[in-house]
């Protein structure tokens, strides 16, 4: 893969081959083909989780509770409300319809926004086997989707999970990762500019660097300190702030800081005509130009959610099983706790000291006492054969 000069437009130069180029031995389809059928794939599953989410009993409000959050935190997540959403038809003005007026197609940055849009359904799977982090209650939200998702662990009820705030996320996942995605691709290029040697590894170092200390002063100093979420399962001896409800677990940068260098290499290291490494191959795909469109952006799609799978949920599941006891500073914000656990409810929060409980057990109450499901007794023990001479 070539480097794309910083004389050529990153994302709105031609697909096809100039007139009289020579042309290069056409490869496999085989590649963009696969890419394709699993971006296909998880889009199905995709629709398959929000439709159960949105015509299931899960999908209802989970209500702040009776803490009143600060007026900072109110105000931050109005303007987060409001703003966001508000700006997201520029984005698509800007990334999708204005390209797509002048170019007739979508280029890749407008299909990289409608992946990164579509990949935040993963967002609530990094608490598939243990609630470890939560957001505020207090912004709109209609539950989450998570319960629907096929073998899903944790304990949730209706109108008592992680509440997914609506408003910020499905636009900010959308042109929020597609902006910091060209701002790292910047970043690269200026690094190239200041050190010419280096190679494909040493950019890829420089994503992944600035990719761990923007997650830091976004997150870490800007967004948890606002209220917007929080981290109460972080392992403490890892974080900074810790104790409070802006705990900033420092694998949670290596975590996002991958997804995020993963996006920036994809869309910097294009070749000539701007397609990525999952692309190889397209022009070999019959069926016209509207089916091409279509499976790259499958393929994109598909390249993109597996970077968020692979370098965040999968790792996130793990560290989820050694997580800390919830610290007081959250446990006493209902609007983080979402009525999953601690006052109001008959559940402690989750602490290494108890049995983590699925979605099928039973669990130990606030009086120690252990609850089992409706309906469920006591597993029987089972008393061991004798031999004929009662050994």
């Amino acid at each position: 893969m070539s480097e794309l000069s910083n004389k050529k437009p990153a994302v709105t130069e031609s697909l096809s081959t100039p007139p009289g180029a020579d042309q290069p031995a056409a490869p496999s389809s085989r590649r963009v083909k696969i890419w394709a059928t699993a971006g296909g794939l998880i889009l199905i599953f995709q629709a398959y989780v929000w439709i159960r989410w949105i015509t299931g009993p899960y999908f209802t409000r989970v209500e702040p509770g009776p803490t009143d959050p600060p007026t900072f935190m109110k105000v931050a997540l109005m303007i987060w409300q409001i703003g966001s959403p508000a700006l997201f038809p520029v984005a698509i003005w800007w990334f999708i319809i204005r390209p797509w007026r002048r170019e007739r197609r979508i280029t890749l940055d407008g299909m990289i926004m409608v992946s990164t849009g579509l990949f935040f359904f993963q967002d609530p799977l990094l608490n598939y086997f243990n609630t470890w982090c939560t957001y505020n209650a207090w912004a709109f939200n209609r539950g989450s989707w998570a319960p629907h998702v096929p073998g899903w662990v944790s304990p949730e009820r209706p109108g008592a999970q992680v509440a997914e705030p609506l408003g910020i996320n499905v636009s900010g996942y959308a042109y929020g990762v597609l902006l910091c995605t060209i701002l790292g691709c910047w970043v690269m290029r200026k690094a190239k500019e200041r050190w010419p040697d280096l190679g494909t590894k040493g950019l890829i170092a420089v994503a992944a660097v600035w990719a761990y200390f923007f997650d830091f002063v976004m997150e870490g100093l800007v967004l948890m300190p606002l209220g917007m979420y929080t981290f109460p399962g972080a392992i403490q001896s890892l974080s900074i702030n810790a104790g409070t409800y802006y705990q900033w677990p420092i694998y949670e940068g290596l975590m996002w800081g991958g997804v995020q260098a993963s996006l920036c290499c994809l869309r910097y290291f294009t070749d000539d005509r701007g397609r990525t490494v999952v692309e190889k191959g397209l022009e070999n795909i019959r069926g016209g130009f509207a089916k091409q469109q279509l499976v790259r952006f499958l393929a994109i799609f598909a390249a993109i959610s597996s970077a968020f799978f692979v370098f965040y949920i999968i790792p996130a599941q793990w560290l989820a099983m050694h997580a800390d006891p919830w610290p007081e500073d959250v446990q006493k914000r209902s609007y983080f706790t979402s009525g999953l656990c601690g006052d109001g409810t008959d559940r402690p929060c989750p602490n290494p000291a108890l049995p983590i409980p699925t979605r099928h057990s039973g669990y130990i109450d606030t009086d120690g006492q252990l609850v089992l499901p409706e309906g469920v007794e006591m597993p029987a023990v089972i008393p061991h054969e004798r031999n004929d001479r009662g050994e």
